[in-house]
């Protein structure tokens, strides 16, 4: 099982667990909000591109409430079943940072939490993704901003002026965070206003 598949479980298994009212990470969408938005993206080719582009926004938007007023139970098995079959070859290209991201979402939404332990072979399928888009997801800060590893992996995410910040962490929590997620176990090296703009940077992907 690939570990865009085994996040999913995990994922619908936390989604289970903390049930549809609760809060996640994504703005004030609920559990069952994001599982909506997990299904129309999967499952509805003629609103997912809402999700991108503006203009399509408000057909995603009627599509989706239409989606989150299912039984939750229906809504957990629709993740759970994943992308239709003309998709699951490219399911864990398509997955891996989606379901990732998301579970952490609803892991992280409420306090209390801890990090979980991954094995270094998922470390490693996350570094891989986390290489291809530091660059997008720090361009638009006005200072140098470098990602570390404590195994002396290393990224210069954005290159600007004298300025510059560096985030420490493992690859989960350095990838959490170039997905705009705040909620991360990271050391920053850098002047404290510095850091401050780092994390408030707009870090859409």
């Amino acid at each position: 099982m690939s570990m865009a598949q085994r996040e999913r479980q995990a994922l619908v298994q936390s989604m289970a667990e903390k049930g549809p009212d609760a809060p996640t990470l994504c703005g004030e969408w609920t559990v069952r909000d994001l599982a909506a938005h997990l299904i129309v993206r999967e499952r509805r080719p003629d609103a997912a591109p809402g999700i991108m582009l503006k203009p399509f926004a408000p057909y995603l938007e009627r599509v989706q409430e239409k989606v989150v007023r299912r039984p939750f139970p229906q809504l957990l098995d629709e993740v759970r079943t994943g992308p239709p079959f003309y998709l699951r070859p490219v399911d864990s290209l398509m997955n891996l940072t989606e379901m990732f991201v998301h579970h952490e979402d609803v892991r992280r939404g409420t306090p209390g939490w801890e990090p979980r332990q991954l094995s270094a072979a998922d470390e490693d399928a996350l570094w891989k993704v986390l290489a291809r888009l530091a660059r997008m997801a720090y361009r638009k800060a006005d200072l140098t901003v470098a990602l570390a590893t404590p195994d002396g992996r290393r990224v210069v995410a954005h290159q600007a002026g004298d300025r510059s910040v560096v985030l420490a962490g493992l690859p989960s929590e350095l990838l959490l965070h170039a997905f705009g997620r705040n909620e991360v176990r990271l050391e920053a090296t850098g002047a404290p206003d510095d850091v401050a703009a780092v994390h408030a940077l707009d870090r859409s992907v």
